[in-house]
């Protein structure tokens, strides 16, 4: 603990008070993919100046502290949003993707991989590794590279991009320990150089040309994915998102399968999302049958399932190169709390394929007691 308090300039007595209260977390599971981490602590809650998901490694070279990622506002109202934030500069206006957060810092000899909530994560270290070129961090060593993690290989977001396995997509390059990002010139140039993949800029124009963003999004739609995020090119002024239909409906369609599992927050967000989208850019009753099939054609799935005999289950078809590996990936999920089914283990070509399912216990044991005639 004394190195966390060292590390974010505390007195040994508030780390541990940080500790004592849940705030202060460990980040990870000991394991040898983890060589070079002595120890890990991850902030569950937003501290000062620190933000949720921030985490302080301590490794055989020293401290180091990567920040978490800050959080991106909403807006509803497209055109009085962007004129509200950016006035009529000239922004990027980037593709949002579907998948999980992940920021690639070099620890020691090697990289690692930090999910949103701060966790070191042995599988997703694993893919970076194989993806992304260390030689990034010998010329920025002091920088973390901020990623959308998508393919079918993912072991937390379904895939909706039709890419085997997993991939990584940086959307932001940062200063670890101050957050600052560079502008997006710089970012461009820098992932060109080391032939990283990188988020897609869609259209680069003026805030004011709100019909031109109008037609981006309604593209990103047609094609089945999330939304924009909205970027002033000297990254000076925090970036806005906005999610299509699409993103709306299929996070609803997601979230009333496993309706016990989410909040009654989460979900009534969407709706009201849909609603604001539908009176900017037209109300129609395709827009409506969408939605009201998102939420019905969830939950009836899953009834018919409990009254099968089965349970609510969520699958992830994943591949890990050693066994090793994937012991340290299921101490992980027990870390996080995920109560978890080894489906399938098998050997192949590919390494070791293995099939598990998060058990969704609080929505299947809600419809069985509803389907047994029980009160709400």
């Amino acid at each position: 603990m004394n190195f966390v308090a060292e590390a974010l300039n505390l007195s040994k007595f508030s780390a541990e008070r940080l500790f004592e209260r849940g705030i202060l977390k460990k980040a990870f599971v000991k394991a040898e993919i983890f060589k070079d981490v002595v120890d890990a602590y991850r902030i569950e809650k937003k501290f000062g100046i620190y933000e949720e998901g921030t985490v302080v490694i301590k490794s055989k070279d020293g401290l180091k502290v990567v920040r978490g990622f800050p959080k991106i506002k909403r807006i509803l109202a497209l055109e009085t949003g962007l004129k509200k934030h950016f006035g009529d500069r000239t922004i990027a206006v980037e593709e949002k993707m579907n998948g999980y957060n992940v920021r690639v810092v070099k620890v020691g000899d090697d990289i690692y991989a930090i999910t949103r909530r701060g966790l070191i994560c042995p599988y997703t270290t694993e893919k970076v590794r194989e993806k992304i070129p260390v030689e990034f961090f010998d010329e920025n060593e002091n920088f973390m590279l901020c990623c959308e993690a998508v393919g079918s290989a993912s072991p937390y977001v379904a895939d909706y991009y039709g890419i085997d396995g997993l991939e990584f997509f940086v959307f932001d390059i940062r200063e670890c320990k101050t957050n600052v990002a560079l502008r997006i010139e710089d970012k461009e140039k820098i992932l060109k150089k080391h032939k990283i993949k990188s988020v897609e800029i869609l259209k680069k124009c003026r805030a004011s040309e709100t019909e031109k963003i109008k037609e981006v999004i309604e593209d990103l739609h047609a094609r089945k994915r999330e939304g924009v995020v909205l970027k002033d090119l000297e990254m000076k002024l925090e970036p806005l998102k906005y999610t299509t239909s699409f993103a709306n409906c299929s996070d609803l369609a997601y979230a009333f399968k496993f309706f016990e599992e989410y909040s009654r927050d989460f979900m009534l967000a969407r709706i009201i999302r849909e609603a604001f989208q539908a009176f900017e850019f037209g109300y129609s009753e395709e827009r409506a049958l969408r939605l009201g099939k998102s939420i019905l054609e969830a939950v009836i799935g899953s009834i018919k399932r409990v009254r099968g005999g089965e349970e609510v289950l969520e699958e992830s078809r994943l591949v890990f190169s050693s066994e090793k590996v994937y012991e340290a990936f299921k101490m992980h999920l027990k870390l996080l709390g995920i109560s978890f089914r080894e489906i399938e283990v098998k050997r192949s070509e590919k390494g070791l394929e293995v099939v598990i399912a998060r058990v969704m216990r609080a929505t299947s044991d809600r419809i069985k007691s509803l389907l047994e005639g029980n009160p709400w």
